[in-house]
């Protein structure tokens, strides 16, 4: 006969919803304390992901942000069906995540300076663009830029939602051409990269920011390691996939942790956004302009010559920073 322990086994002594197991150092986190830091490991400094609602509640200024469009869903135009219907993963992913689709888009103030939000989910189907993905992302660059205020977009996606096939694919054209009209136009596109930002959404709008932000070690790239090593035919660098190594090679301007993510922001801004006309609070009525690179508006503020490169500065920094913000967008 089985002897009967008066306690519980060490398997239900902690639920699941109280504790998470930290994959960077295999530390056991309190959620409740987890959450006051920003869900960063206090240890190791691992970024968990966040969903859409927790990211606009840490960057936007309290009770500014208004959503649009919270109403658009998508439709099962092609009746794809894989290991069940399309219809049945967006109704399970709307249930676990309160959303519409993976994007949520509206106009917010940061740091009391209007802006026009973007921001992706990831728990939803992967935060792949499908058309209603790619029309958030279309209108919140349209609101931007009839407002003439910056476009700001974090990124966390797994690339083109295969679902709904070629209607995902032309979201790349149609994110890019609003990109494009926001550059003719001088209106500041900030765009940050989270864990992970990848496929589709990395090959359109994610990386043609006039700055590039990256969360620490967030994965960022097109492909898989095998598909990337099968097209070139050659072994990849170690680490080419994680931010640090798209910032050592000037794709991504600045690698900023989730606690000064909205301080660095809010720096962007005063450097992008021309000041107001007599240091009041209406916005300047000629258009926006831009600097050609983040290092140019910086070093014009610290009394420099504005020509993208740093008198004093870290070389290899200036030398990043340059070359991203100035190489021609196709």
């Amino acid at each position: 006969m089985p002897v009967r322990l008066p306690f519980r086994p060490r398997r239900d002594a902690y639920p699941s919803d109280l504790w998470t197991k930290c994959p960077g150092c295999a530390e056991m986190l309190f959620n409740k304390q987890l959450d006051k830091s920003l869900r960063v490991c206090p240890h190791c400094g691992h970024h968990f992901r966040i969903p859409a609602k927790a990211r606009i509640e840490q960057l936007a200024d309290a009770g500014s942000f208004v959503e649009r469009d919270a109403n658009l869903q998508p439709v099962d135009s092609l009746g794809f069906v894989d290991l069940k219907p399309y219809p049945d993963r967006l109704v399970a992913a709307q249930l676990s995540t309160g959303l519409r689709d993976a994007a949520v888009w509206g106009l917010a103030t940061i740091g009391g300076r209007p802006v026009s939000m973007c921001v992706m989910d990831f728990g939803f189907i992967g935060g792949s663009m499908g058309a209603v993905v790619g029309e958030k992302v279309a209108r919140a660059g349209e609101a931007a830029l009839a407002e003439r205020i910056p476009l700001i977009i974090v990124s966390s996606s797994g690339g083109a939602r295969m679902q709904e096939g070629t209607f995902a694919l032309m979201q790349l054209v149609k994110t890019m051409g609003v990109v494009e009209r926001l550059k003719v136009a001088r209106v500041p596109f900030i765009s940050i990269l989270t864990d992970p930002t990848t496929g589709g959404v990395f090959a359109s709008f994610a990386v043609v920011g006039d700055v590039n932000i990256a969360e620490p070690n967030a994965i960022i790239r097109f492909a898989g390691d095998r598909v990337s090593a099968g097209t070139i035919g050659e072994e990849l660098p170690p680490g080419y996939q994680r931010s640090e190594f798209w910032f050592s090679h000037g794709f991504v301007d600045r690698i900023v942790a989730r606690p000064h993510l909205r301080d660095e922001i809010i720096a962007l801004l005063g450097f992008l956004i021309a000041p107001p006309l007599n240091g009041v609070g209406e916005p300047p009525a000629t258009p926006i302009t831009r600097p050609r690179s983040f290092l140019s508006a910086l070093t014009g503020a610290l009394g420099g010559d504005g020509a993208g490169e740093s008198r004093n500065g870290d070389s290899r920094n200036g030398e990043a920073n340059g070359s991203r913000a100035e190489a021609p967008r196709g």
